[in-house]
């Protein structure tokens, strides 16, 4: 683990090809969906134009980009502050295991400390992705217990996710 090499910052349009190409990445590797490259390009630029929607940030090793997430909002009436949500984390396959997250979400923490209405920080993972539920952790993060449903209007599949406990179709 070298994370001391790691820099965090925001990110420049310049790296929106660059996250469109994560999330692209992200999708495939921890969904098997392929999902419409226009699309998200037109998400992420959505983002940058917008951010009330969220923010990104990147993680340079090197002076190579090696990681990157976003970070959207979700008001709490029970605790009159906001949670930060992690989305469409992810590290580029050749610096894995090498401090690229542990960095990022240090940097998240101490960004969500100095804006002083964050009130949590939570994320959402397939069930299957163990190594990134080491890593949330890992990082002090556990299961809120709470299921998570969804009537997705754009990306559609099959595939229905069952809880090893529920009861069989």
């Amino acid at each position: 683990m070298d994370s001391a090499s790691i820099t965090v910052r925001p990110a420049r349009l310049d790296d929106a090809t660059f996250v469109a190409d994560c999330n692209l990445r992200l999708a495939q590797e921890s969904e098997d969906l392929t999902l419409d490259p226009d699309r998200v390009e037109r998400g992420v630029a959505a983002v940058f134009a917008d951010s009330a929607k969220g923010f990104y940030l990147v993680a340079e090793m090197d002076g190579q980009r090696a990681g990157q997430l976003m970070i959207t909002y979700e008001w709490s009436d029970w605790r009159n502050g906001v949670f930060w949500w992690f989305q469409s984390v992810y590290t580029m396959p050749e610096f894995r295991g090498r401090g690229v997250f542990r960095a990022l979400y240090s940097h998240v923490e101490s960004l969500a400390a100095q804006a002083g209405n964050v009130c949590g920080l939570r994320l959402y993972v397939a069930p299957s992705n163990d190594r990134a539920q080491a890593a949330y952790l890992n990082r002090g993060m556990h299961n809120s217990g709470y299921l998570l449903f969804e009537h997705d209007f754009v990306i559609t599949t099959d595939r229905v996710l069952q809880r090893d406990d529920s009861p069989p179709r």
